[in-house]
């Protein structure tokens, strides 16, 4: 199956956090953030979204950072999949 999102939905992946701080310490997973640098998996169409045109700025690809409890979980095929707005994404990484 393939997600497909819709207007303004961006459909991303989280990229796994770090398990150890730059100085060494390993951190525990309850000790770890919700991960909030993201791969861009698909991209909507843009359009007209509560009666304003929006242009899709991010594209498959793009690293971004997200925020922290935007958008909609979905688990499809085994992967965790966050769907969210173009206007929940708060920076694209370079």
């Amino acid at each position: 199956m393939k997600l497909k999102p819709l207007a303004d939905r961006v459909v991303v992946k989280a990229i796994e956090a770090e398990e150890t701080t730059k100085s060494g310490i390993i951190l525990t997973a309850a000790a770890q953030e919700k991960p909030s640098i993201a791969q861009v998996v698909e991209v909507g169409p843009g359009g007209m979204v509560d009666g304003k045109e929006v242009v899709m700025i991010v594209k498959k690809g793009d690293k971004v950072i997200v925020s922290k409890y935007a958008g909609t979980e979905v688990k499809l095929d085994g992967t965790e999949y966050n769907v969210v707005r173009q206007g929940d994404i708060l920076a694209i990484v370079e």
